[in-house]
């Protein structure tokens, strides 16, 4: 064999990649069921307004999956082992779906103003997530 395919960084990569796309794997697998599990509870039905047009939806939808993707990626880059990046990322999306069902329940009447297509809804909202994801990434990383 070659010596530059004898090298450090070779092997380094040759046997961190698979754990990579594994880890990778696992975390976008959580992300699906966190969305899935978020599209289940909600009081409306964004999947189908999305596939309707609503773009107030689709806003919505779319603070969800980077709201859950923000804690599990900052679960991903701290985590040492697939158990540990599974309990954290379990522990982010319960969480994260928790705080997004008591912000529709605090500004009551914003799934009905969101169904409507109303933009500000769906900003408000979509803003609410993010900032709700990156304090639990940073509560995650300490």
């Amino acid at each position: 064999m070659p010596p530059e395919l004898q090298s450090p960084e070779i092997a380094a990569f040759a046997n961190g990649f698979p754990l990579a796309l594994m880890q990778a794997g696992v975390t976008a697998v959580m992300l699906v069921l966190g969305a899935g599990l978020y599209a289940m509870l909600t009081p409306h039905k964004e999947i189908t307004l999305i596939r309707e047009g609503n773009s107030a939806a689709a806003l919505s939808f779319a603070g969800v999956l980077i709201g859950l993707t923000i804690p599990l990626c900052t679960a991903l880059t701290t985590s040492t082992s697939l158990l540990e990046i599974g309990l954290w990322g379990v522990g982010a999306i319960f969480v994260q779906l928790l705080i997004f069902r008591l912000t529709d329940f605090v500004l009551h009447g914003l799934p009905q103003r969101i169904q409507d297509g109303e933009m500000s809804a769906a900003i408000l909202l979509f803003g609410a997530k993010i900032a709700t994801a990156l304090i639990l990434s940073a509560a995650i990383a300490v």
